[in-house]
């Protein structure tokens, strides 16, 4: 495309389909040139680039305001990266890894030419505690540490394949693609002084486990049970979404499902008592 077009066209294809940031190209207006490939597996985004030299920033503001909260797995496939994160820098060079999360704001520094794949990931799957994620982030995973270098040929293959991003195969490598993840990130720290590990539950079933604990409640709404999971309530429906479920419609159906489990009970429907006799005046 014609070279005026190029920022804009960069920009929009960045901030519609994986992150908001800032982007300051390092070259002239004429010699910006970029690759990039878009998509997803499931719930995770991915986004692969070839670029010439640039400057990515999440500022404060664009932080704030994300509301999906998310994991960045980035993988240096050439040049470096010059990451920064919460007073932490470091510098990925091709074959490494770095992480980094959207609700704090962060720099990417690409001096060169540089090829570049990012997944990012929605933070409850990965059900790390957040001092564990903080002292992961900025620190570059090298190709010292076992799981980075299994982490990186698994998903380079990944994002490379358009056959493994549908359909049941999508499907059936979002929880191993997760704990790959949760290995690599817990590897790199000292995670002796958080306890042992919890199996983690898929958020879904966290989700409708927490509904019907409070079918009850007449004051149970979409916000609530977004609010008790630390999510969106846009983010509630895509989950229940990917399930099949509708929020209003399945919340109906087990209250009614209560009810006649109520009427059908071994004392079924409260008795009605009619008065017999004169009435008192």
């Amino acid at each position: 495309m014609a070279p005026r077009e190029r920022r804009d066209t960069i920009r929009h294809a960045l901030w519609s389909s994986f992150s908001r940031v800032d982007i300051d190209h390092h070259t002239a207006q004429e010699d910006i040139g970029a690759r990039m490939g878009l998509g997803a597996v499931g719930p995770m985004k991915v986004c692969s680039a070839q670029g010439t030299p640039v400057t990515l920033r999440r500022t404060a503001r664009l932080a704030r305001e994300d509301h999906e909260p998310a994991v960045f797995l980035g993988l240096q496939v050439a040049g470096t990266n010059l990451v920064e994160q919460g007073g932490r820098q470091c510098v990925v060079e091709a074959g490494s890894l770095v992480v980094f999360e959207s609700t704090a704001p962060y720099t990417l520094r690409f001096e060169q030419s540089f090829g570049y794949l990012s997944l990012r990931i929605p933070r409850e799957a990965l059900a790390i505690p957040e001092r564990t994620l903080r002292r992961a982030t900025a620190v570059t995973l090298g190709p010292d540490n076992p799981t980075t270098g299994l982490a990186f040929a698994y998903f380079s293959h990944l994002a490379a394949s358009e056959e493994l991003h549908t359909g049941p195969y999508a499907e059936s490598l979002i929880g191993p693609s997760v704990e790959l993840l949760r290995a690599v990130v817990t590897s790199q720290v000292d995670t002796s002084d958080l306890g042992p590990a919890e199996p983690q539950v898929p958020l879904d079933l966290r989700i409708t486990h927490y509904i019907r604990a409070h079918l009850a409640d007449p004051g149970l709404s979409a916000p609530r049970i977004a609010a008790a999971h630390g999510i969106s309530v846009r983010h509630l429906y895509n989950v229940l979404s990917r399930s099949g479920i509708s929020l209003g419609d399945w919340m109906r159906s087990r209250r009614l499902a209560e009810c006649r489990k109520d009427l059908a009970g071994p004392r079924g429907p409260a008795p009605t008592h009619r008065r017999t006799g004169p009435r008192s005046v």
